[in-house]
């Protein structure tokens, strides 16, 4: 995985197209994954050396700021980010489960990213927006103390108003754990 990780939320698929066309122009990035997502929302995740991640995520600001729902840049994303997005983890040890929801896709990778980085937790998956609604959340799992640290350390570094719902179960019914993986 390159250094960087970075992503673009539109409010439309066409702004959200052209978007991406201008960051692969712009900058050396490569499409981590990119596609609609409800409600009609386009989400596109690159991946590169910082210097071009950030041009490329500035170059679709710019081309259309009006149509842009939210944003990031992780310089140093914790190595389990990019996985969880695109569904490929698996989980070794099943202990206390954290849920926590938000508005947008990137709000969540972000909140995630800062989880791991926060407690000795592992991410479970990071679900972005599809069959949500443009809504977005994180599982991920530990001891009842690190998971609750993890994730009230994601909730107080989030951006107003992006932050939705959250919870941690202590002891996951075996069932429970079934139905996540």
């Amino acid at each position: 995985m390159k250094k960087a990780l970075g992503m673009i939320e539109f409010k439309t698929v066409a702004s959200g197209i052209t978007a991406t066309d201008l960051m692969l122009k712009t900058a050396d990035v490569e499409v981590v994954n990119a596609g609609p997502v409800c409600p009609g929302k386009y989400l596109a995740t690159i991946a590169g050396e910082i210097s071009a991640v950030k041009a490329a995520i500035d170059a679709a600001e710019r081309y259309n700021s009006a149509m842009l729902i939210d944003k990031f840049l992780l310089g140093n994303p914790h190595e389990t980010v990019q996985p969880a997005i695109c569904g490929a983890l698996d989980v070794n040890e099943k202990g206390a489960i954290g849920i926590l929801e938000t508005y947008t896709a990137a709000s969540a990778v972000v909140a995630a990213d800062t989880a791991a980085k926060t407690a000795l937790i592992e991410l479970v998956e990071i679900r972005l927006a599809k069959g949500m609604c443009g809504k977005s959340y994180v599982i991920l799992t530990g001891s009842v103390s690190s998971v609750t640290a993890a994730i009230e350390r994601a909730k107080s570094g989030m951006q107003d108003g992006w932050y939705l719902d959250s919870s941690v179960i202590a002891g996951p019914d075996k069932r429970l754990w079934e139905s996540i993986l």
